[in-house]
């Protein structure tokens, strides 16, 4: 069967994440929705996206196919729902529908005509961008049975500290030597060539991702994930790092996300939790104004390619677009739209060529092309969020 991924309502809710990749490209957990349902479908899936996203995130339609929700997040007894549909049925969850039988010469999808399967079950969901952080905790937990099961942990080593080492998974490659790991309060799973650095000390549940690295004295607290080559150090507490970023040195992170290609300057705090202790709001791009979480603790929502400077200071619940730079004294607005320049005392137009250079050059790095690909989906997003701009 071929499985094709669509974004689906929740898609604008997720901006600034899903301006560059689609719904199925989060990373929660210890793995992208992709990779989870590419596992246990045991199939390679593509994508049903915004136009200017589908050059790089194809869709590939064959004569029979399944559509899934991205948005849900598979455990075993959705997925082996899922790879069982069959033709003219669908699976809802409520008033949502889950996936879909579709053939390649289908004109139109009516549900009324459709055998409707209900699931009943429950299942993870990200539908906000909170719930990328806020629900990551279940998603490590419930990622870390399935990467983990039959298999054995490469041996921990004698300098380690742990609590709960059963909890604790290393895969090939991975170094670390006199550090303290919890696994007490949820699983610890340290992926392929990954690094944890002396002196650091880290609470389950967390997830390091291949080739990701924690620097020294690093204070990670639970429901962290670190995705694939990036770096933490400092103080981290319930947050999730996509793929690329650095948080590197000294400060605070907590209750946020992080795109991929961002910085967090050194010396760099976000507050999360408000001084009245009342619910946090947060910019939301769809009413283009601030909604609740119904949060206590909320951080910051970085899209990819923004950065900050040295001892910037984030207020609770502040959204940053793509490819903003943020330096300067005093709290930035709460919300600050993508290519953004500046800090508190105001911000000009972050101009295409000189944020293309910067991403080529911190892309080259790590020694992956700032393509043509790239550069048309972050001209996309420059112009589509131009609206909220104000030179």
């Amino acid at each position: 069967m071929n499985y094709i991924l669509f974004d689906g309502p929740a898609r604008n809710a997720l901006l600034p994440f899903t301006f560059t990749r689609p719904v199925a490209d989060i990373l929660i957990g210890i793995m992208t929705i992709r990779q989870k349902w590419e596992m246990r479908l045991g199939s390679t899936t593509t994508t049903l996206t915004e136009e200017y996203l589908s050059d790089k995130f194809p869709m590939v339609e064959m004569e029979e196919n399944v559509m899934i929700n991205a948005s849900f997040i598979p455990n075993a007894f959705l997925a082996e729902l899922v790879s069982n549909i069959e033709s003219n049925q669908a699976i809802f969850k409520g008033e949502d529908v889950i996936a879909f039988y579709t053939s390649e010469n289908q004109e139109e999808v009516n549900f009324e005509t459709y055998e409707i399967i209900e699931f009943e079950g429950e299942c993870l969901r990200v539908e906000h961008t909170w719930d990328i952080f806020s629900k990551n905790d279940a998603a490590i937990q419930e990622d870390f049975e399935l990467l983990t099961e039959d298999r054995k942990s490469q041996p921990i080593p004698k300098s380690v500290n742990t609590i709960a080492k059963e909890n604790i998974f290393i895969e090939e490659g991975a170094k670390l030597e006199f550090v303290t790991l919890n696994a007490s309060t949820g699983p610890i799973y340290i992926g392929k060539n990954a690094e944890i650095m002396e002196g650091s000390v880290i609470r389950g549940p967390f997830a390091l991702c291949e080739g990701a690295v924690v620097k020294l004295a690093t204070k990670v607290y639970g429901a962290t994930t670190v995705g694939p080559h990036s770096r933490i150090g400092g103080e981290v507490n319930n947050s999730v790092l996509f793929g690329y970023s650095n948080k590197g040195h000294d400060g605070f992170l907590g209750n946020s996300v992080l795109g991929e290609w961002c910085n967090i300057g050194a010396d760099s705090n976000n507050s999360n939790l408000k001084n009245n202790y009342e619910e946090v709001k947060l910019w939301s791009y769809e009413t283009e104004g601030f909604e609740t979480t119904a949060l206590q603790f909320c951080g910051l929502m970085m899209g990819d390619h923004s950065k900050c400077g040295i001892n910037t200071m984030f207020n609770t619940g502040t959204v940053v677009g793509v490819s903003a730079n943020i330096f300067g004294a005093g709290f930035p607005r709460n919300f600050v739209a993508s290519f953004s320049w500046g800090g508190a005392s105001g911000f000009t137009t972050y101009m295409t060529k000189k944020a293309f250079e910067t991403a080529r050059l911190v892309m080259s790095r790590r020694g992956i092309d700032f393509d043509e690909k790239e550069a048309n989906i972050l001209q996309h997003v420059f112009e589509e969020t131009k609206i909220w701009r104000k030179d």
